[in-house]
């Protein structure tokens, strides 16, 4: 892995492609294990959780569905540390068991958000998973049972984690140089 260049900035290699795909099948497999029996609904947080979510759900082994919703809290390479707005869902979750999947958890706020959003619609069980947890950022308290990486606190990209819309499209992570 080389570094790449994304618009104005230099990104040196973090997380190669099969580091990130042995967890991801690894977290799949623990999934389908806690939740056997549940058929859960995954709800992907766009857009940077498409990659991780697609891979993700190859690696799930149970009964399952998967919707996509929108929640945004960055502006460039900085956290507004408030979610904006939830879009898309559209399922019932009612009762349901439902995992949330992210492709990275920062100050935590907008996961606080979306979680607080989620329980008004009384789903029975409500999970995190994340490709990618920023312990040392963390401003709230939250559990993420399904934690792929804990990563420093460095601006990432790749693996469908962006740079103002570039680098997403890139297999493997990278870190600002």
């Amino acid at each position: 892995m080389n570094s790449v260049q994304v618009k104005d900035r230099s990104f040196k290699p973090f997380l190669t492609a099969e580091q990130i795909q042995t967890r991801v099948n690894e977290i799949g497999a623990q999934i389908s294990k806690d939740l056997e029996g549940k058929e859960p609904l995954f709800l992907a947080i766009l857009n940077g959780s498409f990659m991780f979510a697609a891979d993700l759900m190859r690696a799930i082994t149970i009964p399952s569905e998967i919707s996509f919703v929108r929640v945004s809290s960055y502006c460039g390479m900085e956290s507004v540390g408030k979610l904006t707005e939830v879009l898309g869902l559209k399922e019932d979750i009612k009762g349901r068991t439902v995992v949330i999947v992210e492709d990275i958890i920062d100050s935590g706020f907008t996961m606080q958000g979306l979680i607080k959003t989620l329980l008004e619609k009384e789903p029975a069980d409500l999970r995190i998973c994340s490709l990618l947890v920023k312990p040392g950022n963390l401003k709230v308290e939250l559990d993420v049972p399904y934690c792929a990486f804990e990563i420093p606190n460095d601006f990432i990209l790749g693996y469908g984690l962006d740079y103002d819309g570039f680098g997403r499209n890139l297999p493997a992570i990278y870190v600002v140089e």
